[in-house]
């Protein structure tokens, strides 16, 4: 039975929002992302469903890109009071373990349960942290979402990919010395 946990909620929530957002989203890729995070059985995911998730996707990067933890606060709790529900646990009759959603009911829109259970997530972890839970990748020709909960200094990029090329063209940029210098 697979465990759900914040974090792995959070994570979902950020590679279900760079396919949205910067790939080509499509019923395959989303399902694929969403077997990899332990959905299992029929999805019965649609093309409406993918549009609601790239719709919630959207909302979600701003939460992400907030420049403070407060910025992201009021944006959750904006979230939260649209969409979600009161809290209940549920099991999806005995196929998970037991765990906390927001939405509807088990049923519910692919869009609404991501939306929800997303936001829930995030909040959560901004509040063990005290900081956005995320952000935004710097490097200028990227901007994907990515997680940071980890300690030390805040994230920058998405990815060691991304802070290399920063760096390799930040060094090309720069004026060569003198010769004898």
């Amino acid at each position: 039975m697979k465990v759900h946990s914040t974090k792995a909620a959070a994570v979902r929530a950020v590679e279900l929002c760079v396919e949205l957002l910067y790939e080509r989203p499509s019923v395959a890729s989303v399902t694929r992302v969403l077997r990899a995070h332990g959905e299992s059985g029929e999805l019965g995911l649609s093309e409406h469903d993918v549009t609601a998730m790239r719709a919630a996707a959207s909302r979600l990067r701003d939460v992400l890109g907030a420049a403070t933890a407060g910025e992201a606060a009021a944006l959750l709790n904006r979230l939260l009071a649209e969409s979600a529900r009161a809290p209940r646990l549920t099991s999806h009759e005995g196929t998970a373990s037991w765990h906390l959603h927001v939405d509807s009911g088990d049923d519910a829109p692919w869009g609404e349960w991501f939306l929800t259970s997303s936001a829930m997530a995030l909040a959560v972890l901004l509040a063990d942290h005290q900081r956005v839970p995320g952000g935004l990748c710097a490097s200028g020709s990227c901007g994907r979402p990515f997680l940071d909960v980890g300690g030390g200094s805040p994230r920058r990029y998405c990815s060691s990919r991304c802070a290399t090329r920063e760096r390799v063209a930040a060094h090309r940029s720069r004026p060569s010395p003198a010769p004898g210098s």
